[in-house]
């Protein structure tokens, strides 16, 4: 049986890989399999980000979920993180998103939510595919028992009136500026900071169905870190395409990873008492600096395997209220059940005024080890075990055996994306560029 779900949902090119016709399959194989569960038929909020591939996809994916008898309520464009908590603030059943975040226009992908705003079991998503495999146990009801869609009118301004409940005060004298990648984020994020009034620039926000994640947002900080410089910003905040990530960049146009948003905030939550266990969760991929730190603070650090839902499994499991990736998606689950970008960054807005500092002196606190990440690009999407490689083995064997306890290297393959991730850290910047370099040569060249 075919693997769909990836890390983040079912992602692929739309129109080859991800067509109508599968996504007609999921959304049937997933009504019945949450029907299954409820005892009823299913209540689900629909949302998508702007690629010029959703309008195709939500039809394909709503007739699906008619076809099975599901009640549908269509939110339009929306993050990713709005989806989470509007599933819980309507009392849906489910809610699905069309998106591929950060990947490019051309991909797209389907991501569900369960009533709570979290992602699917790993037990229910594999349900969903044995279905999509064999179609003909899904009913085909006639009459009343076809689902019926309706339009949700008000979603964007019922996630901004959540957003404006998770901090006080406001951010008057704070110049911000605002990338929203022409992306999900265009209409929510303007909103909030200027209902908290910011003095927002915005920059990004004009989605044509084609320009999503162009040369902008988390993916692309370049123009943001010019446009923070020329205009003497106090801080830029980039979002990806579902707004579910954001990254930073401070007064002087310098960017801050995830790593850094979470020691930032971690430990303004620390000093106040309002930090659980007094633990901060990140992957394997967060840079030694963010331990470093935090033993310096005497803060616990967990760490989990690659992929959001795995440091939200780890929070919720044992109770701590903020986690996240090096790459934006950090999750403050005292709000919300999911990582989201423009969450975020009310929350490190808030720090920053708090402090009274510059955001440029406030990122002194932690001190990240040189780190080089490359991509090492595969010609399509499939499931690689680079250990089975004896030359690739070898070469990582080797670099690792250079480190020693000076550094660490880290390969994986994306969960998302045809690649093979390379990460090492080390003492020597121009060194450790040099064996990233060489070992991303030897993957594409071994892998063809």
């Amino acid at each position: 049986m075919k693997k769909l779900f990836g890390t983040d949902g079912v992602r692929g090119v739309a129109n080859t890989e991800l067509t109508p016709e599968l996504a007609m399959e999921i959304g049937k194989a997933g009504a019945f399999a949450l029907a299954g569960h409820l005892g009823r038929q299913p209540k689900i909020l629909i949302g998508t980000d702007t690629r010029v591939s959703a309008d195709m996809l939500e039809a394909a994916l709503v007739a699906g979920l008619c076809s099975v008898g599901a009640e549908i309520y269509k939110a339009g464009v929306i993050p990713s993180p709005a989806m989470a908590f509007l599933v819980r603030h309507y009392k849906m059943d489910a809610g699905v998103m069309l998106s591929a975040s950060h990947n490019p226009m051309p991909d797209n992908g389907i991501k569900f939510f369960n009533n709570l705003g979290y992602k699917l079991s790993d037990e229910v998503e594999e349900e969903i595919e044995m279905l999509v495999a064999d179609m003909q146990k899904i009913p085909r009801p006639t009459g009343k028992g076809v689902g019926r869609s309706f339009f949700c009118e008000n979603a964007v301004q019922d996630y901004v009136d959540f957003l404006q409940t998770t901090t006080t005060g406001n951010f008057a004298g704070l110049k911000i500026g605002l990338d929203c990648a022409n992306g999900a984020t265009y209409q929510a994020a303007p909103l909030i900071f200027e209902k908290l009034s910011a003095d927002i620039h915005v920059l990004h926000n004009q989605p044509t169905g084609f320009n999503i994640n162009v040369e902008c947002g988390s993916t692309h900080l370049e123009s943001l870190q010019t446009y923070v410089r020329q205009n003497n910003l106090d801080i830029g905040l980039a979002f990806d395409g579902d707004g579910d990530r954001v990254l930073c960049v401070d007064d002087n146009g310098e960017e801050l990873d995830g790593d850094a948003i979470m020691a930032i905030c971690g430990l303004a939550m620390a000093k106040k008492g309002n930090l659980k266990n007094n633990t901060i969760v990140a992957t394997i991929m967060s840079n030694l600096g963010l331990e470093l730190f935090c033993k310096k603070n005497n803060l616990n650090l967990v760490r989990t395997q690659v992929g959001d839902r795995y440091v939200i499994q780890e929070m919720v499991n044992h109770n701590y209220n903020i986690g996240g990736e090096q790459s934006g998606h950090i999750i403050f689950s005292d709000y919300n059940s999911t990582g989201d970008g423009i969450l975020t960054g009310l929350q490190i807005l808030a720090t920053l005024k708090e402090s009274g500092q510059k955001l440029s002196e406030l990122r002194k606190i932690i001190t990240p080890l040189p780190q080089v990440l490359l991509s090492a690009k595969l010609q399509k999407r499939s499931k690689v075990d680079i250990s089975q490689n004896k030359n690739i083995s070898a070469a990582i064997d080797e670099i690792s055996a250079k480190l020693a306890d000076n550094g660490r290297i880290l390969v994986r393959a994306s969960g998302t994306e045809p690649i093979i991730r390379v990460m090492i850290e080390g003492d020597n910047q121009p060194q450790i560029q040099q064996y990233a370099e060489n070992l991303v040569n030897i993957i594409e060249t071994e892998l063809k």
